[in-house]
C-alpha cells in the first residue's frame, strides 16, 4: 500500500525527454573531489553530459550494480534537471515516493506539484529514477496481458483459506521468476540502502559537497536511510510524510490501515452532508456500509464491459487512491455510486490510474514491479500462517472496516527470488545537519505518528506538523508549512524548535 501515495497525481506519462539523444550536449557537470575506494573512483569521477530535452536537461549516470562489488557490472540512472531561474543555491534532488514512482516524470510532468515557485527560482531541481525504476536500469517482469491477470484476476478461494494461501504463494513465485528472468542480477540489488548509496553518488557528480534533498513518502524513507548512512553529507534535507524505519512490515500495514480508515471517516463526514452522497446516516453508519460493500464484492465480483472484473483488492485500491488528497474525494462518490449500481468501470479507471494502465491495455512505467522488488528486499517475510492469522486479527481489531482486506502481506514476498536481511531499527544520523521532518495529522498513507517517531529518532530532526487531511504537507496549500520549508531550503533558516501549522 505504500505506493498508493500520490498515485493519481503521478501516473507516469511519456515525456519528450525520451528524445534527448537528438539534441547536442549543452553542458557538463563537474564532480566534486571525493576520497573513495579505488573501485569507486570511476563512478565518483564521472562527468555528466546534459542534453536539452524539451524544457529540461537530461543525463544518464553510471552506478555499480552491487555496491559491495563495484568493480563488477554497472547500471544506469536517468536524471532530469530544471536549472535555477535566479541565483542558484544548489542542486535539490527530489523523489516522489512509491517505491517505484518515477522522479524523472515527477519533474518532467508536474514540477509545480513537486516544488514551489520560490524553490524553483533558487535551486536546480533534479529528478531521478531510482535503480529498478522507469528509465533507469529497471525491473522487468510481465507482458501487459500477464500484468492484467496478476493485478485484476479474482482468486477462486476465500481469503485466508489454506487454498488461497497456497495460490498466493504460487502467484508470487511465478511473478518473481518472471522478474528474475527479465531483470537478472539487478533484482537482488534494488534495496533502499543501495538506492541511498546511489543518491550519494549523484550528489558528488552533481558537484555538491552536501546533499540537498526533498523526499515525499517512500522518498522520505530513502532520505532517512541516506541520513543514517551518510550523516556528514546531509545538507538541507526535507522528509515529508516519512516511514518509521523501526517498524516491520506488519506494523507498517496496521498503521496504514488505521490511517486509511481515519481518512475514509473524514471523506464520509464531508460526503454525507451533500445531497449527491451515496451514504446516509452517521459516519459510523457509512463506515459499516463501506465494509458491507467490500464484503459483497469479495463474494460477488463485478464484471466490466472490457472483460475484466472488479474484485475486493481492486476496489480497495479504487477507494484508497482518492483519499490521498481532499480534492479527489469527489471521485469516491462516483466509485461508490457505480459499484452500488453493479457497474465496474469507474473503479477500474481509478485502479488503472494507480497502476499506470492505459486505455489501450499497456502499462506506463513499472511502478508495481519496482514496488514489489524493493519491498521484498526491505522487509523480511515470515512464513508462519498462524502468525499471519494473528496479525489479521490484530488488523481487524485496529481497523475493523478495511483492515481484514490488508492482511497476509507476507505472502507478497514469501516466494520471491530474494529475501530481505534488513533488521528494522531507528535511524539517529548523529552529526547530521538539521533535518526537517514533515507530518500531516490525518495522513492516510504515512500516519502522523511516523513523522513524530522519525523526528524524535533523528538527533537533528525538527518536526513540522501540518494539521489537516491528505498525504504529505509541502506545497499542498498550507502557507505556514511552505514558508518554513522555503526559508530552510533557500536561506538555511532552521526553526528554533518543532513547528505546528
Amino acid at each position: 500500500m505504500l505506493a498508493i501515495a500520490m498515485a493519481i497525481a503521478l501516473a507516469a506519462t511519456a515525456s519528450g525527454c525520451g528524445l534527448s539523444f537528438f539534441f547536442p550536449v549543452v553542458e557538463e557537470s563537474t564532480p566534486i573531489p571525493e576520497e573513495v575506494d579505488a573501485a569507486l573512483e570511476p563512478y565518483y569521477t564521472q562527468v555528466l553530459s546534459w542534453d536539452q530535452c524539451g524544457e529540461f536537461l537530461c543525463a544518464t549516470a553510471r552506478a555499480p550494480l552491487d555496491w559491495e562489488d563495484p568493480a563488477a557490472e554497472e547500471i544506469e540512472l536517468a536524471l532530469i534537471r530544471q536549472p535555477a531561474k535566479q541565483e542558484k543555491v544548489g542542486s535539490l534532488l527530489v523523489n516522489p515516493g512509491g517505491p517505484g514512482a518515477s522522479g524523472y516524470d515527477f519533474v518532467a510532468d508536474s514540477i509545480d506539484f513537486a516544488v514551489t515557485d520560490a524553490v524553483q527560482d533558487r535551486y536546480d531541481i533534479v529528478g531521478f529514477d531510482p535503480r529498478g525504476v522507469g528509465r533507469s536500469s529497471a525491473v522487468t517482469c510481465f507482458e501487459p496481458a500477464e500484468m492484467d491477470q496478476l493485478l485484476y484476476a479474482v482468486p477462486r478461494s476465500s481469503r485466508g483459506s489454506n487454498e488461497w494461501v497456497t495460490g498466493q504463494n504460487e502467484l508470487t513465485h511465478t511473478f518473481g521468476q518472471a522478474c528474475l528472468t527479465g531483470t537478472g542480477a539487478l533484482l537482488a540489488n534494488v534495496d533502499t540502502v543501495s538506492a541511498a548509496r546511489d543518491l550519494d553518488l549523484l550528489r558528488a557528480i552533481l558537484g555538491e559537497e552536501q546533499l540537498d534533498y526533498l523526499g515525499y513518502s517512500y522518498g522520505a524513507y530513502l532520505g532517512t536511510v541516506y541520513a543514517g548512512t551518510y550523516p556528514d553529507n546531509v545538507g538541507r534535507m526535507v522528509l515529508d510524510g516519512p516511514i518509521d524505519p523501526a517498524l516491520g512490515d506488519a506494523q507498517v500495514t496496521l498503521a496504514q490501515a488505521q490511517g486509511l480508515e481515519t481518512a475514509l471517516r473524514s471523506y464520509l463526514a464531508a460526503c454525507i452532508l451533500a445531497a449527491t452522497c451515496p451514504f446516509q446516516g452517521t459516519v459510523d453508519d457509512a463506515m459499516a456500509m463501506v465494509r458491507g460493500i467490500l464484503d459483497a464484492v469479495a463474494k460477488n465480483p463485478i464484471p466490466s464491459t472490457d472483460g475484466r472484473t472488479v474484485g475486493v483488492d481492486t476496489l480497495l485500491i479504487a477507494i484508497a487512491a482518492p483519499l490521498y488528497n481532499a480534492e479527489t474525494w469527489p471521485v469516491l462518490d462516483s466509485v461508490f455510486s457505480t459499484i452500488l449500481a453493479g457497474q465496474a468501470e469507474v473503479a477500474l479507471s481509478v485502479a488503472d490510474g494507480y497502476y499506470g494502465r492505459t486505455p489501450e491495455g499497456e502499462y506506463d512505467g513499472n511502478q508495481f514491479e519496482a514496488l514489489r522488488a524493493v519491498k521484498c528486499l526491505d522487509y523480511p517475510a515470515q512464513n508462519n500462517v498462524s502468525t499471519m492469522k494473528e496479525q489479521g486479527r490484530a488488523l481487524l481489531a485496529a481497523a475493523p472496516y478495511l483492515g481484514p482486506y490488508l492482511a497476509y502481506g507476507d505472502l507478497a514476498c514469501l516466494s520471491w527470488p530474494f529475501h530481505s536481511e534488513r533488521v528494522p531499527a531507528p535511524v539517529a544520523a548523529p552529526g547530521a545537519a538539521p533535518i526537517l521532518v514533515l507530518g500531516t495529522t490525518n495522513d492516510p498513507a504515512t500516519p502522523y505518528p511516523w513523522a513524530v517517531a522519525v523526528g524524535t529518532q533523528l538527533e537533528s530532526g525538527i518536526l513540522v506538523t501540518r494539521q489537516g487531511d491528505g498525504h504529505t504537507a509541502f506545497n499542498k496549500g498550507n502557507a505556514c508549512v511552505d514558508a518554513v520549508v522555503e526559508q530552510y531550503l533557500i536561506d538555511g533558516t532552521v526553526p528554533p524548535g518543532d513547528v505546528t501549522c
